[in-house]
């Protein structure tokens, strides 16, 4: 047999994604009606199992607190165990919990080996239906939170971003509120159980399935969400009419931190989610500007001037809205010059075209981000829900990788002159100037 010897010469073939092979969840229903999205993939006898609560986020909450201590108290207790004995049976049978809270949605994930299924699954069942949210373990958790509190406004990356968030939406939005120590006052346990009732019901809950499906599981399933002995909600709808975003009428805004070392830096504007139709094209032009470690910031900032260990720039997509934010933090010597360089690299996406080179760089790198990002079942169900939260579908994904090939720098400059205009920006430093 004769064995050709690899080529050390000449580098291989590059080839380029033309399409976009995403495995699909597949919908069907419990016999209460629950919707439940399986995505049967992977290798591994393993199985992702989440309950999403459309309205268990923040922007439903009825006071600031409420949803994200709903979250996390929910493995402090069931109406039949205690958070020792919840724990001590989910470590035995190999498996873990994750509870999530966001300003649109709550979730309560299982991770577990399939054939221990019949066992956690009971354990599941009581985390999303019979969470007790017991005295002591409130009291304790809301002394924790507050020391969190303060210790998290003693830094000023931490009081930036969430002032930044103030002044694009405004205090009154559930996406701008900024959390004041005297609104832990008032709060009891019966806040967060009233939530858990009013939020974490039947009628409103999704189940997403990823990983390595097994043919027992539909049986589970209903033998412990599909009857009706789950309570449906009194309440047909808690998500209360969000208000329009308020951005703060002046542009430029200093906190002060007489004590600071290093100041916190925010640049942005109010903008807009995944489903506007200039989205996906912003999202190419945030990668030039600083979506990747060779961006024009990292480049400028960070490599040439040094004024920065980091600094990057994003698109937020959020249920209601969405926004467009530079962050970093510089040291306070250099504060005014890393502000001025910001501004001359969106100043240059105003003014030049894009070179093709640099084009082509960033198109294969949001390619090979991408395709990452789809590997395997638990990234496809995220991406299934990054479309069915906003009623989009998977074209979404076509259309992302087309946009990514085919934009061309005159489109991106466009959407630079209509989006990255300096007037349109908010600018916020945290420290000292």
């Amino acid at each position: 047999m004769q064995i050709t010897a690899p080529d050390r010469i000449h580098a291989p073939s590059f080839g380029t994604l033309d399409k976009v092979e995403i495995t699909e969840a597949k919908g069907t229903a419990l016999s209460n009606k629950i919707p439940v999205f399986q995505i049967d993939a992977g290798s591994q006898d393993l199985v992702k199992i989440e309950f999403v609560f459309p309205q268990g986020g923040a922007a439903s909450q009825p006071r600031p607190l409420v949803s994200v201590g709903t979250s996390d108290m929910l493995e402090e207790g069931t109406m039949h165990f205690t958070s020792s004995e919840l724990a001590e049976q989910i470590d035995y049978y190999g498996a873990f919990t994750q509870m999530e809270a966001t300003l649109d949605f709550s979730s309560v994930c299982l991770y577990s080996l399939n054939k221990h299924l019949p066992a956690t699954l009971p354990l599941l069942e009581e985390l999303v239906k019979n969470a007790r949210f017991p005295e002591e373990e409130f009291k304790t958790y809301i002394q924790n939170k507050k020391e969190k509190f303060f210790s998290d406004e003693a830094k000023v990356a931490n009081v930036a971003r969430k002032k930044f968030t103030q002044l694009i939406f405004g205090d009154a939005h559930p996406y701008g509120h900024y959390l004041v120590e005297n609104e832990f006052a008032g709060l009891n346990r019966d806040t967060f159980a009233d939530f858990f009732g009013a939020a974490y019901s039947a009628d409103k809950c999704h189940i997403v399935v990823s990983g390595k499906i097994d043919p027992r599981l539909g049986d589970l399933f209903e033998k412990h969400f599909g009857g009706e002995d789950w309570k449906r909600s009194a309440k047909n709808n808690i998500l209360s009419q969000i208000p329009a975003a308020q951005t703060h009428s002046q542009k430029k805004h200093f906190v002060e931190r007489k004590d600071a070392v290093q100041s916190a830096l925010r640049i942005g504007r109010l903008l807009f989610n995944k489903t506007h139709p200039d989205y996906l094209g912003m999202q190419v032009l945030n990668t030039v500007l600083g979506g990747y470690f060779g961006s024009r910031l990292m480049s400028n900032i960070r490599e040439d001037k040094g004024y920065t260990y980091g600094i990057g720039s994003g698109m937020v997509s959020l249920k209601s809205a969405g926004y467009f934010f530079i962050s970093t933090e510089v040291g306070v010597d250099v504060c005014s010059n890393a502000l001025k360089e910001i501004y001359f690299e969106l100043q240059r996406l105003r003014e030049e075209l894009i070179p093709k080179e640099e084009l082509s760089l960033v198109s294969n790198y949001m390619l090979g981000t991408f395709l990452r990002s789809a590997d395997g079942p638990f990234a496809l169900a995220d991406k299934f829900k990054g479309v069915y939260d906003y009623k989009l579908d998977y074209t979404y994904y076509q259309n992302y990788v087309k946009t990514i090939k085919n934009i061309t720098p005159e489109e991106l400059l466009a959407l630079a002159n209509k989006y990255f205009r300096q007037e349109d920006m908010i600018e916020l430093v945290v420290g000292k100037m």
